[in-house]
């Protein structure tokens, strides 16, 4: 008794392998062209931790900014942050007997 493939043509032999070769190249294709999608993607990754880290410290400078002009707004005879603006100034008071303590010993 035969075997199924012996029973098959040389001919379907060769179709066989060269639609398994296709499809192995497709593959093949395809598999390259996901690395490079991903290399990409990482690429965009990077770029945007990137940009985060920008705006981060453009936003802190932004506040230290705000904390600035509230400060300088209280003392120009503005209510709105009249204590905060004693506190820190009691705290700068503070800081300066502590400098001069230091120096003093």
């Amino acid at each position: 008794m035969y075997t199924k493939v012996e029973c098959l043509c040389m001919s379907q032999i060769e179709d066989i392998v060269n639609t398994l070769e296709k499809k192995v190249n497709g593959v093949l294709k395809k598999h390259e062209d996901l690395k490079q999608e991903c290399a990409e993607l990482k690429n965009q990754i990077t770029q945007y931790q990137q940009e985060i880290l920008n705006h981060k410290a453009q936003l802190q400078k932004w506040q230290e900014e705000y904390e600035t002009l509230k400060v300088a707004n209280t003392l120009l005879g503005s209510d709105d942050n009249k204590r905060e603006t004693k506190l820190k100034i009691n705290t700068l008071i503070r800081e300066i007997d502590h400098c001069i303590a230091q120096l003093s010993e």
